[in-house]
């Protein structure tokens, strides 16, 4: 009984590789190893008038659909991305909005082409590339992930940065931060004393939403508090000045 058991699942086994030789070899039979160049058009066909009639040419894919679609596509360098990005709408768009924002700014002691600037939690650049548009020449920006060569690899919450480094700091990415205390602190010690930390966030609800942002500068006192309108969002601008001390 044993053996007719073992028998049965000997051919059962047998069956079931059969089965996938034959599924491989239809898979292999129906690929191609190498693509296979483009189709030469065809003549146009002749209407009955006897003139020619114009094909309309195919839209391409908006995705490649298989492997050789892919290897026929154009590879972009970092830099050919970087520039299709930059001329989007949409990119664009964003970036005219922060060279407006810096523009009110702009003044000899708080903004200016020769300003040292760090911008943090810059994302795409965008407020890095408004800068630098708009002259100012030493912009550095950082966040978690990179954007070459606009934004480099750093940790908000631990800059890579000696103290007093830069004349003025800006960022619209507080609200993000996981520890926001830690966040603002190394802002202050990156901005020499005199200089500026500009915060860029939604508008608070109330006063004491307000003063809670404030709270979390220890060696800043308030230079200036205003609404604005950035992308159709109501946010409000804390420039605070770096005093060099903090507070007890």
């Amino acid at each position: 009984m044993e053996k007719k058991v073992e028998r049965l699942l000997n051919r059962v086994s047998l069956f079931f590789a059969a089965i996938a030789t034959l599924a491989l070899l239809h898979l292999f039979a129906h690929s191609s190893l190498s693509c296979a160049p483009a189709p030469l058009p065809t003549a146009p066909r002749a209407r009955g008038d006897g003139r020619s009639q114009p094909q309309k040419p195919k839209p391409a894919p908006s995705s490649p659909r298989s492997s050789c679609d892919a290897a026929s596509r154009e590879v972009l360098t970092p830099d050919k991305r970087f520039a299709k990005l930059r001329s989007s709408r949409s990119w664009r768009r964003r970036a005219d909005a922060y060279a407006a924002l810096f523009a009110s700014l702009r003044s000899p002691t708080l903004l200016s082409n020769a300003s040292h600037v760090l911008c943090v939690s810059a994302g795409a650049g965008h407020e890095v590339a408004a800068l630098q548009e708009s002259g100012v020449s030493d912009v550095t920006g950082v966040d978690l992930v990179d954007f070459p060569p606009l934004v480099r690899r750093a940790d908000p919450h631990n800059l890579p940065f000696f103290d007093d480094v830069f004349d003025i700091a800006f960022t619209a990415g507080l609200a993000g931060a996981l520890f926001p205390a830690r966040f603002v602190a190394e802002l202050e010690r990156t901005v020499r004393r005199g200089g500026a930390v500009v915060l860029a966030v939604d508008r608070p609800s109330s006063a004491q939403e307000a003063e809670g942002i404030k709270a979390l500068f220890r060696r800043s006192s308030l230079l200036e508090a205003r609404n604005t309108t950035m992308l159709g969002s109501e946010m409000s601008l804390f420039i605070m000045k770096n005093n060099g001390k903090k507070r007890s």
